[in-house]
């Protein structure tokens, strides 16, 4: 592993910021040398090749890095929070639906945020 690899792991593996390209860029070049941010999309995308990483994608947001332990996620629709969540573990459930081997599921739940709720109740929306 490169010297951008490992500290890229390690800042998503130490993070539940769940951060983009740009946010994991503004970290390293806060840290010292100066990186470009195609050398953060590479690295990530070769730590996420290896399934090192994850990779969380929302409509309307950025790609966003998390750590690679098994959990779920909450995504709120009106500001586009993501939140750690861990459901019981579906496999068993979703196995007995289909012919086909389940090697991994990546859960993402929709939702409204308490704060996003609220504001919708606010301007009548709810």
């Amino acid at each position: 592993m490169t010297d951008y690899e490992r500290r890229i792991y390690e800042l998503v593996s130490a993070s539940h910021s769940h951060m983009t390209a740009e946010e994991i860029h503004r970290q390293l070049k806060a840290e010292g040398p100066a990186v470009s941010l195609a050398t953060v999309y590479n690295n990530l995308n070769k730590l996420w090749g290896l399934k090192l990483i994850r990779k969380v994608s929302a409509p309307g947001s950025p790609d966003r890095y998390d750590r690679a332990e098994r959990h779920d996620h909450l995504i709120c629709r009106g500001c586009g929070k993501l939140t750690d969540i861990c459901f019981s573990d579906l496999t068993s459930t979703l196995q007995a639906q289909t012919d086909e081997e389940i090697l991994y599921y990546d859960l993402k739940v929709v939702y409204l945020c308490p704060e996003c709720c609220q504001k919708a109740k606010g301007e009548g929306k709810l």
